[in-house]
């Protein structure tokens, strides 16, 4: 099913505009189980209830407050918290043009895809075109919905794609996470490493590569259930011991990868020979 655009907005540097068509550029996947009555499989409605009183209340005798310290809360009105909104007009304001490369991920929060809107597909094509030629992306201010976001516009698969960043005060560092005392690595190790590292590298980054097994498992499980089957868990794999000498730990590793094996885990088959065997099995229990 071909996706529908969320909203359509006007991006905008110097005096040129370019109406876009917003799309979410990624799709969950990840399986949500429901609350369910267990005498009728019914799925149970959830309530809103005062963590004081314990009371049940209807979602018209709420208000909307922010807590300013423990316990402590200031309450605001629809009509305060709608002149703090800034002007919805679903425009996107650049800034400036940076390199890619200069915007560290940690910053990157969700992806979107923009598609041209009636008349503007010269515009796009046009500041896609450039940003791709001059290795830019362009930094922009995004009004939607009264909030202002900002984001990060690039060229990508001969279009224009869209990341909503973190702002700076919301990206923490290690000075408010426990990171350890500081080690120097002993005489070799770090080229044992860095020797590791290169057995294991890729030129590029290929995301088809990689599976939610989880899903699949749990998927797997699902259709063995809805089909009548007897589950059978399997057993849990052992724990690994703790690493006492990381200088023979990293010898291992880079005997095993030496033979063609991951230093891991076994490559598994592909999905379609996995889903197969999987299908094979159940019939056959």
């Amino acid at each position: 099913m071909a996706p529908r655009a969320i909203s359509s907005g006007t991006i905008s540097f110097g005096l040129v505009s370019v109406p876009v068509k917003l799309f979410s550029g990624t799709q969950s996947k990840t399986l949500s189980f429901n609350m369910l009555h267990e005498a009728d499989k019914a799925r149970v409605k959830q309530q809103l209830v005062c963590s004081a009183c314990g009371e049940v209340v209807e979602r018209s005798a709420t208000v909307r407050g922010f807590e300013y310290s423990k316990g402590q809360y200031v309450v605001l009105t629809q009509d305060e918290i709608k002149a703090l909104d800034s002007q919805s007009d679903q425009s996107i304001e650049i800034e400036e043009f940076v390199p890619i490369s200069e915007v560290d991920p940690i910053h990157f929060d969700k992806a979107y895809l923009l598609g041209p809107d009636k008349g503007g597909q010269k515009a796009y094509r046009l500041l896609a075109e450039a940003m791709k030629k001059a290795g830019k992306g362009a930094v922009a201010r995004f009004s939607s919905r009264g909030k202002q976001q900002l984001v990060l516009l690039r060229e990508a698969l001969g279009g224009i794609m869209m990341h909503s960043l973190f702002y700076a005060d919301e990206v923490r560092d290690f000075s408010e996470v426990p990171h350890g005392e500081e080690v120097t690595p002993k005489s070799g190790e770090l080229d044992l490493a860095v020797q590791l590292i290169g057995q294991l590298a890729s030129d590029s980054f290929d995301a088809a590569k990689y599976e939610d097994e989880y899903r699949l498992r749990a998927m797997q499980l699902i259709e063995q259930k809805v089909a009548g089957q007897e589950i059978t868990a399997a057993p849990g794999e052992a724990p690994k011991g703790q690493i006492i000498d990381l200088m023979e730990a990293l010898k291992a590793s880079l005997g095993e990868t030496a033979q063609g094996k991951p230093a891991t885990a076994q490559r598994k088959p592909p999905r379609k020979k996995r889903a197969a065997a999987a299908k094979s099995k159940a019939s056959n229990e």
